[in-house]
Parts: C-alpha cells; sequence; structure tokens
C-alpha cells in the first residue's frame, strides 16, 4: 500500500458548467436545488434529450493572438481561465518560480474533436479540409493542454491525460508525483470537454442517455445527461497558507474489466478508495462528504452504492452532483472536485438532485436534499470507461493530518 503522502496547498480554484461561471455561481446553483440541464438544442440535428451546456460559448473570443486556437473546447477552457481571479493566480505563481517550475496537467476526453467534425462536415470539392481548417494543432488530443500552455506562458511539464470519465481526476495524483520529485513547485491542473457529436450520439449507441434528465441513485433511472464544463485548480507544495484546503489523499486502479462497464463488485473503485485513504493516513469515518460519481447509469450506481455501503459507515454523507451539470466527461473529476471544495469551505452538503424514488440498495449514507454541517474532509470518486478509477481526498487546512 501507498505511503501517506504529504499535504499540498490548493491555492485557487475556479469551475465554468451549465452551473454558471465561477465558485459563486456555482455554490448559488447548489443552494437552489435546482438543475442546470436543458433540453438538447447542440448541433445540426440534435438528440432529444437533455444536456448540461454553458451559455454564451457561440459568442465567445479568444484574443488575436491566440486565435488560430479556436473551437469550442479552447473558447471553454478560455472561459474557463478568466473566472475567481484564476488567470492571475497563476501568473503570480508564474513570477514566483519561474515559467519551467510550473507544470500543466489537464483531463479531457474529446479535446477539440468537435473542431475535426466541423472539417469533415465542410469538405472542400477534392474532399479535403477546408482552408480554414487546416490546422494542425487543432486536430489533436494535446490541443487542449498546449493551448492552455500558450495562454498561461508556462513552460514546464505539459501533459495531456485521456482516460475517460477519471482524466481530470488523474491530474492531481500526476501533479502529486512531479511535486514530491522536486521537479516543479507548482501544477496547474483541470480539465476541459464540450458537447460535441461524437460523444453524445456514441453514448446514445452504447444505449447509456436518457431521455429526460438524469437521475441519479433512482430506482427508475435510465443514462446519463451529458454535459460540458473547464474546471482548474493550482497547487503548490510546502507550508500550506491558512485557510487554503489541501490535497491530502488520492487512489488510482485499472480494473480493466470491460471497455465500457465497470467491475460488477467494484473491485478496482474499491482499490482507488483504498490507496486514497492509505496516502491520507485516515479511517473512512473520518471522511464527512463523498462526493459519487453517480452518473444515473444503470450499473455504474449499482456498483457505486454496493462499495460504499461496504467501506464506509452509516455516519457518513454521499450524493451526486450530476443532477446539476450533468456528466462533464474528462472535465469530471476536476468539476466535482471543485464542488467538493465548495461544499467543505461552506458547510454546505449537496443533496443528491433529480432522485425522486432512491434505489432502495442506496441505505441511510445518501443525502437527497442539501444539509447544512461542517465538513472537514471530503472524497471525490470518478470512475472512468475500462475501469480507469480515480479518487481525491480533500480537507480543511486545519483538520488532521
Amino acid at each position: 500500500m501507498p505511503d501517506p503522502m504529504t499535504p499540498l496547498a490548493i491555492s485557487a480554484c475556479t469551475a465554468t458548467s451549465a452551473m454558471g461561471r465561477g465558485l459563486h455561481a456555482h455554490l448559488a446553483s447548489l443552494r437552489s436545488e435546482h438543475t442546470a440541464l436543458r433540453p438538447n438544442d447542440f448541433g445540426p440535428a440534435p438528440l432529444p434529450c437533455w444536456v448540461g451546456r454553458v451559455a454564451g460559448l457561440e459568442d465567445a473570443t479568444l484574443p488575436a493572438p491566440l486565435a488560430s486556437w479556436d473551437c469550442r473546447n479552447n473558447r471553454l477552457a478560455w472561459v474557463g481561465l478568466q473566472q475567481d481571479g484564476f488567470l492571475a493566480r497563476v501568473l503570480e505563481a508564474r513570477t514566483r518560480y519561474g515559467a519551467d517550475r510550473v507544470a500543466l496537467l489537464l483531463g479531457t476526453s474529446t479535446a477539440s474533436i468537435g473542431a475535426t467534425e466541423e472539417a469533415y462536415r465542410t469538405l472542400d470539392a477534392d474532399g479535403g479540409f477546408a482552408d480554414f481548417m487546416l490546422r494542425p494543432k487543432l486536430h489533436n488530443p494535446h490541443s487542449l493542454s498546449a493551448f492552455v500552455a500558450a495562454t498561461l506562458g508556462l513552460e514546464g511539464p505539459c501533459l495531456t491525460i485521456s482516460t475517460a470519465c477519471s482524466s481530470s481526476a488523474k491530474v492531481f495524483a500526476s501533479a502529486e508525483r512531479l511535486l514530491r520529485l522536486g521537479l516543479v513547485d507548482a501544477a496547474v491542473v483541470g480539465g476541459v470537454d464540450s458537447l460535441c457529436a461524437s460523444v453524445l450520439y456514441g453514448f446514445n449507441a452504447l444505449e447509456l442517455v436518457s431521455r429526460t434528465p438524469c437521475r441519479p441513485f433512482d430506482a427508475d433511472r435510465d443514462g446519463i445527461s451529458i454535459g460540458e464544463a473547464a474546471a482548474f485548480a493550482l497547487l503548490e507544495r510546502g507550508a500550506v497558507a491558512p485557510g487554503r484546503p489541501r490535497l491530502i489523499g488520492y487512489g488510482e486502479s485499472s480494473d480493466a474489466h470491460h471497455m465500457s462497464t465497470p467491475d460488477p463488485d467494484g473491485r478496482g473503485a474499491e482499490l482507488a478508495l483504498r490507496a486514497a485513504l492509505e496516502r491520507a493516513a485516515i479511517e473512512p469515518a473520518q471522511v464527512d462528504y463523498i462526493n459519487l460519481h453517480g452518473t444515473a447509469s444503470v450499473k455504474n450506481d449499482e456498483v457505486e452504492a454496493a462499495v460504499l455501503q461496504r467501506l464506509f459507515p452509516a455516519s457518513t454523507r454521499a450524493s451526486s452532483s450530476k443532477g446539476y451539470s450533468g456528466h462533464t466527461l474528462g472535465a469530471a473529476g476536476a468539476l466535482e472536485a471543485v464542488i467538493s471544495l465548495l461544499a467543505m469551505a461552506h458547510d454546505l452538503l449537496p443533496g443528491n438532485l433529480g432522485t425522486t424514488r432512491p434505489d432502495p440498495r442506496c441505505g441511510p449514507r445518501f443525502a437527497w436534499r442539501n444539509e447544512s454541517r461542517p465538513i472537514g474532509v471530503t472524497l471525490s470518486n470518478s470512475f472512468g470507461f475500462g475501469g480507469n478509477n480515480a479518487c481525491l481526498l480533500f480537507a480543511h487546512a486545519g483538520v488532521a493530518p
């Protein structure tokens, strides 16, 4: 099992999703207990379902020096970086440590595949990409990280992690390793995924998309609602500033049970959970709130509820926040990490929005409505296709260890 880790300071964080732009908008959305999902109106032939769409991306523009990077995913990243003073905090870190001592690690499922889809819809007479789409740096899975690195002027390690729905949770783990090894002094982590036809129709082909707003852990759940989001955090090693939350543990596993179905016994998820607790040197009973992966697919919720019951006492509180934002795929880990940090900062335990008839297998740990209570330690679960599992543990600066 892993050795206990030295906690890392989370110096800044931000999120942009259908719930709104910035931390205040997300907090207000959580407090409202109303979904940000809406009937799908995305694309030339919208799939009949509900989505978590970020308003105004069509009108967003990149600065002239970055215009060659323009696409929906990079516009979403740009908008996300402008919230909560995050851009300024990163630039301060760059000045303090040096551009080559700040890492950039981002998770995404699709990167700028929406731009590639557009290129294939607008082929020229010879069957090739139209001139305005001859931008090779857009048509590759590293587009997002390369764009953000150019935006932030960072010259340190730059990685794109694409492990489906665990992508932007795993970036926290990779950042911890870089920081622990002394390769960098700070790391920008996060995830960005935007709506595109490949994702909507791909998940629909797997019969995983609900025609109604998703209902995590409902007895009648019938699939996910896809959303889009950009979420970022700045991690630093050394002394934790007073009042700043910390990353105290993480766990990863790959059960490789099936390309799109979790291990029926949740063995991979349990391995990741236990590794996170070991690294944080805490017991399950010390976790106050768990933000569950909770996609509202039949199998995911069944397995996760069983693991929750197996590992945690009845006093633990847990819920899924995907009823608010939808499943933001590669951005889900980072978005739900930010939601976990908001819950901790404001003593707000988000309710499991969208559920009207709880699955009887869920048990007493579930918070079906919002609760107000002190939260010192939070756990965020992210379980991706292929058994790519990642769990993150956060704590107030004043909470042991």
